[in-house]
């Protein structure tokens, strides 16, 4: 089954991104590999704390 993936914008300073490509690529990740990376880790440590998130 496909997963349906969304677009969004990030609206950030230039220095902020560019160390940010820069972790990435260190990462052997693009950019939006890392950030969905940290997302997901972002959110297991959330939902560890407070339990799982419902959204429906």
């Amino acid at each position: 089954m496909k997963v349906k993936k969304l677009k969004f914008t990030v609206r950030a300073e230039e220095d902020l991104l560019r160390k940010f490509g820069y972790i990435a690529k260190y990462n052997a990740r693009s950019a939006n590999r890392e950030l969905e990376f940290l997302m997901k880790k972002r959110i297991a440590e959330f939902e560890k704390m407070h339990g799982k998130i419902s959204y429906e």
